[in-house]
């Protein structure tokens, strides 16, 4: 096996573990606030934790899944050159498919986000502003995180970052899939607002 291809699969195996770190579940739990999976959505995510009335720990775990993925392309950069967008999306589908809890995971938002600043900064920006902006705007964080995905390959393909492009439409799929009973609630009007308890 050449050096090439063991650095890729090592970039994946080191994005996939740093992903697939379940920091919601975690927190919740040290925090003694049970298993957040039997909480709301069951997601593991920020926006479920913020369904514990923890606005503190839902802040946190929504830092620690976007630098998770921001470390893995980081680390990779300096330990695995050339491997950055590997481990961008070992980093990606560990948040959304850890092995560690039966391949059910988060949606993926705050982890793509860490991802987009880790790959080009510009692109975290104009994610980071989508979605804070949408989130500001219509107060649905499904939608707000919707929108900064579609807006991920558009701002690859805007600052000549073409290379990237599928890799990026691809998890924008991958998130639109996860939210589909989010976009069915959008549609019917049921999907609840932040600070809103889900019924």
């Amino acid at each position: 096996m050449t050096a090439f291809w063991i650095n890729m699969i090592s970039a994946l195996l080191l994005g996939y573990v740093l992903g697939s770190i379940p920091f919601g579940l975690l927190l919740t739990k040290a925090a003694g606030g049970g298993d957040i999976r039997d909480i709301g959505s069951g997601n593991i995510g920020a926006t479920n934790v913020l369904r514990t009335g923890r606005k503190g720990l839902a802040a946190l775990t929504l830092l620690l899944d976007l630098l998770k993925g921001l470390g893995a392309v980081l680390l990779a950069r300096a330990f695995f050159p050339g491997g950055e967008a590997i481990a961008a999306a070992g980093a990606f589908f560990g948040h959304l498919y850890p092995v560690w809890l039966k391949f059910r995971g988060g949606k993926g938002v705050a982890t793509f986000a860490g991802i987009m600043f880790g790959l080009f900064w510009q692109g975290g920006v104009v994610y980071a502003v989508t979605w804070i902006g949408a989130l500001a705007i219509f107060r649905f964080s499904s939608l707000a995180g919707l929108l900064a995905s579609v807006m991920a390959p558009i701002a690859a393909a805007y600052f000549g970052r073409y290379e990237l492009v599928a890799m990026l439409v691809a998890c924008t799929l991958i998130i639109f899939w996860k939210h589909r009973a989010n976009i069915e609630r959008l549609i019917d009007g049921t999907e609840p607002r932040v600070g809103q308890s889900k019924s």
